[in-house]
């Protein structure tokens, strides 16, 4: 037995030429395959031309390959002056001999008289452009016009398969248009069998909205992507939106940044969160969101950070008013370029436009924080799962640039949650704060708390927080028997400690004041014992020395006594003789 496993490297990959159009390359894994014909079909004004015409023009100015434009319908001039808009200049590329224009009047009724009709006439011609500036690219606008004049259907098989056979012995790259036909890719439905990659072009209206939608129906020798993806034709030309980051790979930083608020900084363990992050902030209308996005917008161009600011609501000369009284003052930073609003109505646009003028914004003006308010305001222009799809993108694409990024959000106010934050968005963000309304006595206040902050531990309480002249404050948490209390309620609470305390206070100085007494009493009638017992001292001192005088006196007339008897004795008798 023979063993015929290679290792995945020893096997060649399929050569490919670089289309240079935006997003392109990346779902086809490379461009389009190299030497070898693709076919872009699709309705009228799916853009099929311009898809051509820039593959064109990439090639010419990006990777220094001569191409050919070969058109059947509109002369040379005609391209030239469509594609003026776009910056592609036809005539400077065909007077520096990088690009060829010709254009093949072919006349059904002259065919039909003269009943003869083949491509020879065709291969001269095109093989003579070729060869004339070395071109490396081709592209042939459109086929239906080429092969109108075959009725015969094996006829007209035999002279595609020729046209593409020779165009691959070529060795150049080529595009072809068609037009879409009626259960088929195109008028013939012969081109996509015989081409080595399909393209379609795809021009759609929902809900009074144009979408256009590029797929890859075939691609011959390699893997690419085969969903549906959102394409725009904008000023800059042809650009295809595929979803980035599918395999998660982007690198992430361990700095903290600052939200703007120091009382929200409190609540995360590391007193920010993290730079390049995705945040999102709900809550019903009201809530002060707005004014928590400009806070960490404002912040972050206090550190010299740029920040792009899309605002679906207000204009920038309302947002500047607004935030200026509230204590957050934009318009320094607007005057040093540290700072961009961009601020339209979500319904001036499709969903593809938006995340286009994202794309193209951060392009140009290199954020490192970025802020949509609201997101929510997409829906206007969008199913939910297509916004979800938009959002999913837009974060990828944040993420893989280390952008920090905070996205506010609508809430209901019936239960303050919504699908698209609690099924899409929510899941997708780094963290998550909810802002609502805390219902009291006759009022409404507003309460902050986080719901979830990866890679770090926060604070589970819900703060309660004001709107000052001075931007946003969090106040301390007041728990009373029934759970927080805020506003009125809160001063009513101190108030009532306040009185507590004070009673307690004068309940201690009462005590003191009996304590004091009391000390007095017992010093007062220590010191009458002291009295009474100096008196007893005193009159036993005098009793005494009254009886140590008694007897004193009586040893002396003792005395006396004793000495005047010895005084009174009569003298001795002779002592008589024995």
């Amino acid at each position: 037995m023979h063993e015929y496993k290679l290792a995945p490297t020893a096997l060649p990959q399929l050569p490919k030429a670089p289309t240079g159009i935006e997003g392109l390359d990346e779902i086809t894994e490379g461009g389009l395959p190299l030497g070898r014909p693709t076919l872009v079909c699709g309705s009228a004004g799916c853009g099929k031309t311009l898809f051509g015409i820039e593959f064109l023009v990439r090639g010419i100015l990006d990777y220094d390959e001569p191409g050919v434009l070969m058109t059947f319908e509109e002369t040379a001039d005609e391209l030239a002056a469509n594609v003026t808009s776009l910056g592609f200049d036809l005539k400077a590329m065909q007077d520096d001999k990088k690009l060829r224009v010709d254009h093949v009047h072919i006349d059904r009724s002259e065919i039909e008289e003269t009943g003869e009709y083949d491509l020879e006439g065709l291969f001269i011609r095109l093989g003579y452009a070729i060869d004339t500036i070395g071109a490396k690219r081709v592209m042939l606008d459109t086929i239906e016009a080429l092969f109108s004049g075959f009725p015969n259907e094996a006829v007209l098989r035999s002279e595609i398969r020729r046209l593409f056979r020779w165009l691959k012995d070529k060795g150049v790259t080529t595009v072809i248009t068609a037009e879409r036909g009626e259960g088929s890719l195109t008028r013939q439905g012969l081109e996509e069998y015989v081409s080595d990659c399909v393209i379609l072009l795809d021009n759609r209206v929902i809900d009074q909205i144009t979408t256009r939608r590029l797929r890859i129906v075939k691609y011959r020798g390699t893997t690419h992507g085969t969903n549906e993806y959102p394409y725009l034709i904008t000023e800059d030309g042809f650009s295809v939106l595929p979803i980035t980051s599918l395999k998660l790979e982007h690198t992430v930083s361990n700095e903290i940044i600052s939200s703007g608020v120091p009382g929200l900084d409190e609540m995360f363990t590391r007193r920010g969160w993290y730079k390049g992050s995705s945040i999102l902030i709900t809550g019903t209308a009201g809530t002060a969101k707005t004014t928590l996005a400009a806070s960490f917008a404002l912040e972050a161009c206090r550190r010299g950070e740029r920040c792009l600011y899309f605002a679906f609501e207000e204009s920038p000369a309302q947002l500047i008013r607004n935030m200026r009284a509230v204590g957050l003052d934009l318009q320094p930073h607007l005057d040093k370029g540290l700072l961009h609003i961009e601020a339209s109505r979500p319904t001036l646009n499709g969903l593809e436009r938006h995340l286009v003028t994202v794309h193209k914004l951060i392009k140009e003006y290199q954020p490192q924080c970025v802020v949509i308010d609201p997101i929510s305001n997409l829906i206007s222009v969008g199913s939910l799962s297509e916004v979800r799809s938009m959002l999913t993108r837009l974060i990828d694409f944040l993420k893989v640039s280390n952008i920090t990024a905070l996205f506010t959000a609508l809430v209901s106010g019936r239960d303050g949650r919504m699908e698209m934050t609690e099924e899409g968005v929510s899941s997708l963000v780094d963290t998550w704060i909810s802002v609502r309304d805390l219902e009291g006595i006759g009022e409404r206040n507003r309460g902050l708390s986080i719901l979830k902050a990866r890679g770090m531990s926060h604070s589970n309480q819900v703060r309660e927080f004001l709107v000052t002249d001075t931007g946003i404050q969090l106040l301390d948490v007041v728990i009373g028997p029934l759970g927080i209390i805020t506003g009125a309620s809160r001063l009513t609470q101190r108030i009532q400690e306040q009185a507590q305390l004070t009673a307690q206070e004068q309940e201690i100085a009462r005590k003191d004041r009996e304590l004091e007494r009391k000390r007095r009493v017992l010093e007062a009638t220590i010191a009458n014992l002291r009295t009474e017992f100096e008196s007893v001292e005193e009159e036993l001192r005098q009793v005494n020395d009254e009886e140590s005088s008694l007897q004193n006196a009586i040893s002396q007339a003792r005395s006396a006594a004793t000495h005047d008897l010895n005084n009174r004795r009569p003298a001795a008798e002779p002592q008589r003789p024995a």
